[in-house]
């Protein structure tokens, strides 16, 4: 047997894809949407060697594969036939074909890291932190667009921009927030600072934000310096835990119960509602699970050892309970997953757009873990097999007065802001953002 034709037996022939390999075989139809190319032996002992996706990204990521076509569109076909991991016969298959040299470990990618030390400890998180946000600004730039906005963006209508979902996106959380001039907010895991100028510059708050990648708050700072903000905007390069200062009108989290951890999220919310004054709101943006049974974390999966190491995450039930729990009332919930599909297919044209600076900035290996998880994250948001994305408003009240109004009113009139004749669009000059 080929190696095409073993590619075929383990996809059982049903992608619809074309197969080619380094031994000059191809099995598929001439009119495939995509071809997989397996370029080296051991991108067939990577597949073979781990389960899952592990395996598949490993080939990617060190060239040993490549996809000709639409990327998306190959994971979209792929998935339908199994999760990655190469069925026993298929091994077998191999190995006649092969041959011993099959069974030889493949060493993982100089890209593949392993994070030691106590999960979650505070030198931990820093660590994986760093190993995701302390990349390259002009990485991020390239792939984020001019918001640095590192979230899933809010699209107001079908022909926005990127950029103008980031920022309905900050407007909306400022909304829900119900934030006036003078409040003060604390934006945790405050990523480039998009967040924190939005509402310092258009909403007349004081603004604190913290983040735990040193490169995101200088490029935060700067900001705010261009911005003119700094008398009511301030970044921190400081783990949230660490914040001294309470009775915050307002807490915003975008993209940063991720990295927290189930275990943890208990004493998450109870530590962000210490740091509310009573009526004071927290909106909480993060990507779910869509239930509680499928795993909080795939450890030793490609985006634990690629993307984000020790990143977690639950069903919306259980953070929500976790949030009440620590004596939050919830006020409102709302779910993106379409809204994330978009984001992160604007996020992988700017990448493709951008190819050779991003190669340039970071090395052709991280630049293909990036194409492969953008690629297969907006697959997972569309399909919703694994992906959600859920906004949750809550709110510390006091003797059961939780200033709030009878209806939810940020979907009507946006308020007046400060600097109201900015246009919408400026944020792009002048704002960073956030996290995944």
């Amino acid at each position: 047997m080929r190696i095409a034709e073993l590619f075929d037996l383990v996809t059982q022939g049903s992608t619809g894809l074309a197969f080619e390999a380094y031994d000059g075989s191809r099995v598929g139809p001439l009119d495939a949407p995509a071809t997989v190319e397996v370029r080296s032996p051991r991108a067939v002992r990577y597949l073979s060697q781990a389960s899952n996706d592990l395996g598949l990204a490993r080939a990617y990521v060190s060239g040993g594969l490549e996809v000709r076509g639409e990327l998306c569109e190959a994971l979209r076909r792929l998935w339908e036939v199994g999760d990655g991991t190469v069925p026993w016969r298929a091994r077998v298959a191999a190995l006649r074909t092969i041959g011993p040299r099959l069974l030889r470990p493949a060493p993982a990618p100089p890209e593949e890291v392993r994070p030691r030390g106590r999960r979650h400890s505070k030198r931990r998180d820093a660590t994986a932190v760093s190993h995701h946000y302390d990349l390259s600004n002009r990485f991020y730039r390239c792939l984020l667009g001019p918001t640095m906005a590192y979230t899933c963006a809010v699209y107001p209508h079908a022909e926005a921009t990127l950029e103008e979902a980031q920022c309905e996106k900050f407007d909306l959380v400022c909304r829900k927030l119900g934030l006036r001039p003078g409040m003060r907010l604390l934006d945790v895991g405050c990523g480039w600072g998009g967040m924190v100028v939005h509402a310092a510059r258009r909403y007349g708050v004081e603004a604190l934000g913290v983040t735990l990648s040193g490169e995101q708050a200088e490029w935060g700072r700067r900001e705010i310096e261009k911005a003119r903000l700094s008398d009511r905007a301030e970044i921190r390069h400081l783990d949230y835990r660490d914040v001294p200062e309470r009775d915050f009108d307002a807490i915003s989290s975008i993209g940063l119960t991720e990295h927290i951890g189930r275990a943890q999220m208990p004493a998450y919310f109870t530590f962000l509602r210490s740091r509310l004054r009573p009526r004071g709101r927290l909106l909480n943006h993060c990507i779910t699970r869509p239930d509680n049974v499928y795993p909080s974390f795939e450890h030793g999966g490609f985006i634990d050892r690629y993307v984000f190491p020790d990143g977690e995450l639950s069903g919306p039930g259980r953070m929500i309970s976790a949030m009440t729990d620590a004596g939050f009332e919830l006020r409102h919930e709302e779910n993106f997953r379409e809204h994330y599909a978009r984001t992160l297919a604007a996020w992988l044209g700017n990448l493709e757009a951008h190819w050779q600076e991003a190669v340039h900035e970071v090395g052709e290996g991280r630049a293909r873990v990036w194409r492969l998880y953008l690629a297969g994250s907006q697959v997972s948001f569309e399909r919703r097999d694994a992906l959600e994305l859920h906004q949750v408003l809550g709110v510390r009240t006091e003797g059961g007065d939780a200033g709030m109004p009878l209806r939810n009113d940020w979907e009507g009139t946006r308020v007046a802001r400060p600097n109201a004749a900015a246009s919408d669009a400026e944020p792009a000059q002048a704002a960073g953002a956030s996290r995944l």
